[in-house]
């Protein structure tokens, strides 16, 4: 591959990952008004219960399928080929965001259910597109290729409530028909942009799919000791960013009385700093200071920020929502330029979904257990997850030699 058709790699995942994040995000702002503000129906009211409940049991189906997806997308990725695993899952996609048209339009609360879980299980496909930026390495750097499908994603995260929250005067059903959209024009890009390779061709005397999913899941990488130490931090860390995700909203509610527009610059100042971070600095710091320290210096600064947040004021808080946003985008894109480079023997598809499983399963125990320690106190909550994230670097014990030391420009250690 030639150092231009690389850059063209990267531009059509960073489209890719732009369009499906966005396709993602546009509805999450139109669920919560439809189930709780709009007027009730067979949907919204299903078996006369709560809409509340309703509504949480929806929202948490989708990361669900998020967590099944993305033990074994990326795994299949890597025996089948990344071209082909991404036209499916795509195409998986968007026949679950118009089931959801279907179920919104039909009233169909159980049919929402399985399209939203269905579409979340095709969606465990970005650690595909993790694979196909870490692959381009040695002619983009790793860190830097990363950094940049990242900066897209959160761009996608940016645009897509806002979009979405747009469309809603069309009806609860035009979200989900523009993420159909969107996924579709994901996919012309990956059939035009994408090239196919050999594994595509050399599946003849391998087992059968199923035993595939089984045997090559992500979650089996685990049982490499090797690989343990990155993850305990990941965990770590994401249980203190979903703590921080989950619940700065509701602090937002509760200590300042913001409406939804005051929390949508909340999120606006921290997923711009991301997006600046991600193109300008991150590559830059990790190789300046090496991917441990840098790791450590995030955790640990954190760590200290969502322990100051709750304790801000209307004046400081965008400021520190900027510096959150700036640490986050340094620790994700440090994370899967180690797995890259230290266990992408062991499969690039599948050592990135077992990243984003690790992602989903932290999710949802927040969902679970962060819930009801926000009951007692928001402020406690977001406590717990600066404690979670301060103590990440703890983990890194014996995160690896080679992993401390700097690197050159190119991303190679001296």
């Amino acid at each position: 591959m030639t150092s231009r058709r690389a850059w063209f790699v990267l531009f059509a995942v960073m489209l890719i990952s732009f369009l499906g994040t966005a396709g993602i995000a546009l509805p999450y702002p139109v669920l919560a008004p439809y189930f709780l503000e709009g007027e009730p129906n067979a949907l919204t009211s299903f078996f006369n219960l709560p809409p509340k409940l309703l509504l949480g049991i929806a929202l948490g189906i989708y990361p669900l399928g998020i967590l099944l997806g993305s033990s074994f997308v990326g795994a299949l990725s890597d025996r089948y080929g990344r071209r082909r695993i991404l036209l499916i899952t795509l195409g998986g996609s968007a026949l679950g965001y118009a089931l959801t048209v279907v179920a919104v339009v039909i009233e169909s609360y159980p049919l929402f259910l399985l399209a939203r879980w269905a579409t979340g299980v095709c969606e465990g496909n970005i650690s595909i597109a993790r694979a196909l930026a870490a692959e381009l390495h040695p002619h983009i750097d790793r860190t830097k290729a990363i950094s940049m499908v990242f900066a897209t994603i959160y761009a996608g995260w940016l645009v897509g409530p806002l979009t979405g929250g747009y469309l809603m005067v069309y009806g609860a059903e035009a979200p989900f028909l523009a993420g159909a959209v969107a996924v579709i024009l994901g996919g012309v890009v990956v059939a035009f942009a994408i090239e196919g390779n050999d594994r595509e061709a050399q599946v003849d005397d391998q087992p059968g799919l199923w035993q595939s999913m089984v045997r090559d899941n992500s979650v089996g990488l685990l049982a490499h000791k090797e690989i343990r130490p990155i993850f305990r931090y990941y965990f770590a860390y994401t249980v203190g960013m979903n703590m921080f995700y989950e619940f700065y909203p509701v602090w937002f509610v509760e200590k300042l009385g913001a409406d939804s527009r005051v929390i949508a610059w909340g999120t606006v100042s921290l997923t711009a700093a991301m997006i600046v971070t991600s193109v300008v600095a991150a590559s830059r710091v990790a190789n300046r200071l090496g991917q441990r320290r840098t790791l450590v210096v995030t955790s640990l600064a954190l760590g200290m920020l969502f322990f100051i947040q709750p304790l801000s004021n209307a004046f400081w808080i965008y400021p520190i929502f900027m510096l959150i946003g700036a640490g986050n985008a340094l620790g994700n894109g440090v994370v899967p330029a180690h797995l890259s480079e230290n266990y992408g023997h062991l499969g690039e598809g599948r050592v990135m979904g077992l990243q984003t499983t690790i992602f989903c399963f932290t999710n949802v125990i927040v969902s679970i257990l962060g819930s009801a320690v926000a009951l007692l106190s928001t402020n406690l909550a977001l406590w717990l997850g600066a404690i979670a994230m301060s103590s990440a670097f703890l983990c890194l014990d014996r995160f690896g030699a080679t992993a401390s030391e700097p690197m050159t420009a190119d991303g190679v250690q001296p």
